[in-house]
């Protein structure tokens, strides 16, 4: 496993990518309601990330199957956890989306995802959502210099099945930089004081997978989406964050997101 440590002047390219997710995400969230459908939230974020001069990273990337990503965002709902593909079927009251996105700014990539409410949602689901979200917090306090990857992800696992929820076990956060997708993994379940030491300059996205039932989940016939076992409804939200001495540097934002979503 090569694991690569960015310089100061990597890791402002990196947040320029980052900052730019959060830009996007912010834009959608201002179309976010019943009736719209994903596929028009997919137009909106690749124009919105083109015309600021990046290029959507998710479009045409590979799976294992030998299919590319048809779309610009994953858009997943309620019981999808992940890599949910845009289509025609308008959003419904109640339901909650996850809406992971990816840029390549000037050689270097963000990734970012934030779960969005459509309309009012339950109870149950509100506190699945800010479970969730607490989580990828209680994560992010772990990403230190000198601490390891299973310090982040206990304390991910922890915060969350504590309260009677599932943690996805078969995808991971992972390393951040030239590439969407590198080392180290970063699991959200595991023990304290396990796996790879966290180094000042490494950069990683932190990423909580969350169910409201069972952990288990299934690849869907597209084979990209990634639903729930049981069909409860699943939150996902990731930061990209850099390790530093003291405490981790928070590279992306939902600052921007949150203040739409307050003023709607």
């Amino acid at each position: 496993m090569k694991v690569y440590l960015k310089s100061d002047e990597e890791v402002e390219l990196l947040r320029e990518a980052n900052l730019l997710i959060g830009r996007t995400l912010a834009e959608l969230a201002r179309n976010i309601r019943p009736g719209v459908t994903t596929r028009q939230l997919d137009v909106l974020a690749e124009t919105f990330i083109r015309d600021n001069g990046a290029i959507p990273v998710f479009k045409g990337f590979p799976n294992p199957y030998g299919s590319e990503f048809p779309a610009s965002i994953c858009t997943s709902v309620n019981e999808q956890v992940i890599h949910g593909i845009p289509d025609d079927r308008p959003l419904q009251e109640g339901d909650i989306v996850s809406i992971d996105c990816g840029t390549k700014l000037n050689g270097f990539c963000g990734d970012s995802c934030y779960t969005f409410a459509v309309g009012e949602v339950s109870e149950e689901v509100r506190l699945l959502l800010k479970t969730t979200k607490e989580a990828l917090y209680k994560g992010i306090e772990q990403a230190v210099a000198g601490r390891r990857i299973g310090d982040i992800s206990y304390a991910v696992q922890q915060h969350c099945e504590s309260r009677g929820y599932g943690v996805v076990r078969e995808f991971v956060g992972h390393g951040v930089g030239h590439e969407m997708h590198e080392d180290p993994q970063v699991p959200n379940f595991g023990r304290r004081g396990n796996g790879v030491q966290l180094r000042d300059g490494l950069c990683i996205a932190i990423e909580p997978m969350i169910t409201l039932g069972a952990k288990e989940v299934f690849l869907q016939s597209d084979r990209w989406g990634i639903v729930t076992r049981d069909k409860k409804p699943a939150a996902h939200y990731e930061h990209s964050v850099c390790v530093r001495k003291g405490k981790a540097d928070i590279l992306s934002s939902f600052d921007e997101i949150e203040s739409v979503l307050n003023n709607l």
